[in-house]
């Protein structure tokens, strides 16, 4: 046992939106493949969020969850498009507000990232900002599926924001979330917008910071007026170099867009219209991959940049994720970034996965069970609801966990 983090700025209540969070330790969302095949949350599901959530006062992010069919397609990921889906996420946020704690859900549009063969065979193109892949591979993978990139045009913007965005924040609190998270990070859709690599438009979406920035605001002034700007949060990566961003390497220097975008979402927090948080991904990791390696060996001199002037620019809640994990069991950074304000949560989303109990841990110095990724994305219950509380025991035969398989909870 080490020394735990009571003491710290981690274990104070903060007030996100409406709510007052016990304390500022976030589950991150993390993608694991365990909806059914028609996308609707499973058994599986309901019993990770639900033991993750068992210290009461926690804040759960669901995993990354489609906001339509056209904002895919990835097998087993989960919706929240339809009535069948609202009433299995319902199941889940139940029981985790039975355990005391709270749940935002993360909407989601892959953009050109998504798979193209996928959406061929539900009749749905490959779209994005502009008409450019990500990798060479994404391109022969489009080609394969005679399913080539195509740049959406403004009508269809429009359709994506005031139809799916907004159908699908409805949905999220029809099905009991206390928040929705934006995803506009990772290379994903709305990141395709934002950046110069991936949009090379010249219409009202591209082109200038304003223009690129567009979607996402306009989205943020939606989903505000829909359901209250206080239920409703962003996710940004500003140095990420995940799926064809360019990071620092760009043309256009992410401090340059990114601060026009948290300059405009505090603009809206002076006015009236302040959202529940910011997330923000630190540049010790891009997607699902360190910068600089696992625990123990981060050398700071190997990441490029810094959120320090999206802290310097948003007054709100914050939620920092991003390797905190490196230097466990001394956690310098995440002592200095929690107690470096009164309103920096942290996320943790590998470890959560394989410390249900994580708050726990961390709380009392608990030793933290190491994660299985090669288990991440499978579609079976091992190496995900195959982890104990600490000093308690699981006994499971590896082989019949493999073949539990997400069952629909509708």
């Amino acid at each position: 046992m080490t020394v735990g983090l009571e003491k710290t700025n981690l274990f104070k209540p903060i007030t996100v939106g409406k709510n007052t969070i016990n304390q500022r330790i976030a589950f991150a969302p993390t993608t694991r493949f365990r909806a059914t095949d028609d996308h609707t949350p499973s058994d599986l599901m309901l019993q990770h969020y639900s033991d993750r959530a068992q210290t009461p006062g926690t804040l759960l992010i669901s995993e990354a969850t489609f906001i339509s069919p056209r904002s895919g397609l990835y097998p087993n990921i989960p919706g929240i498009w339809n009535d069948k889906h609202v009433q299995g996420w319902k199941k889940i946020t139940d029981a985790v507000h039975a355990k005391g704690s709270y749940m935002a859900c993360q909407l989601w549009f892959l953009g050109r990232v998504g798979s193209p063969g996928l959406l061929k065979k539900h009749g749905l193109d490959l779209v994005s900002a502009s008409p450019l892949y990500d990798s060479e591979d994404s391109k022969k993978a489009a080609e394969a599926a005679d399913n080539p990139i195509r740049a959406l045009t403004e009508e269809e913007i429009h359709s994506i924001i005031y139809e799916d965005y907004k159908n699908a924040a409805i949905n999220a609190m029809n099905a009991g979330f206390d928040y929705v998270e934006i995803h506009s990070a990772h290379g994903y859709m709305l990141d395709q917008f934002l950046q110069p690599v991936s949009n090379q438009r010249t219409d009202n979406y591209g082109g200038s910071i304003e223009k690129r920035a567009r979607m996402v605001l306009e989205i943020v002034d939606l989903l505000s007026e829909t359901i209250g700007a206080e239920k409703v949060a962003i996710r940004l990566s500003p140095w990420t170099k995940f799926q064809g961003m360019k990071g620092d390497e760009d043309s256009v220097h992410p401090i340059t867009t990114f601060s026009y975008v948290v300059n405009e979402l505090q603009k809206r927090a002076n006015n009236g219209k302040q959202l529940a948080y910011l997330s923000v991904v630190e540049p010790r990791i891009t997607g699902g991959r360190d910068i600089v390696g696992l625990i123990g060996d981060l050398d700071i001199s190997d990441v490029v940049g810094s959120n320090d002037f999206v802290k310097s620019l948003w007054k709100g809640a914050i939620l920092q994720t991003g390797n905190y994990t490196y230097d466990y069991p001394e956690f310098s950074l995440l002592k200095s970034d929690v107690n470096g304000d009164d309103r920096t949560m942290i996320g943790f989303s590998r470890f959560f996965t394989s410390n249900p109990d994580l708050v726990e841990r961390l709380k009392e110095g608990h030793e933290l069970t190491p994660y299985v990724r090669h288990l991440f994305y499978a579609n079976h219950n091992n190496g995900y609801n195959t982890f104990s509380n600490y000093g308690k025991e699981l006994h499971y035969d590896s082989e019949a966990e493999e073949k539990k398989r997400p069952l629909s909870l509708v």
